[in-house]
């Protein structure tokens, strides 16, 4: 059954980054120009994850387990540190450069030719260094 709902989940989530226009690289990079050709479109994207999230965090709240008998993640302490700085800029940037994000480029797999398939290797290279360096725990 998990993997029935994780198939679902994944496959609506896929969809809506493709609805979105998120994996659209160039409204993607056209909304990250805020100096030159804006695209607002993407603050739609932004609000319809965070508005129903915000909602959903309450709900698990007040839950002892989730539907399927797991249990439900805690929400993440709030703290502004150096990882999260330097994490957020790297991301950043590399949003910026390429349009891909972890999600959309997942999705880029199936229409993105070689381009998105050389995005996901740098950024499993990047996620497997980041854990050798920091963490000491090989990949």
């Amino acid at each position: 059954m998990r993997v029935l709902v994780a198939f679902l989940t994944g496959s609506i989530f896929g969809l809506g980054l493709m609805l979105s226009g998120m994996t659209d690289t160039g409204r993607v990079q056209g909304f990250l120009d805020v100096a030159g050709a804006w695209d607002p479109t993407l603050i739609f994207v932004l609000g319809g994850a965070v508005l129903p999230m915000a909602l959903t965090w309450r709900i698990a709240a007040a839950r002892s387990g989730a539907l399927l008998g797991g249990p439900i993640p805690k929400q993440v302490e709030a703290r502004v540190d150096r990882d999260l700085i330097v994490g957020s800029a790297l991301f950043g940037a590399g949003w910026a450069l390429v349009g891909l994000c972890p999600g959309p480029a997942m999705a880029s797999l199936f229409y993105g030719g070689t381009g998105g398939l050389v995005f996901l290797i740098a950024m499993a290279a990047g996620m497997i260094g980041y854990r050798r360096v920091t963490v000491g725990v090989p990949a």
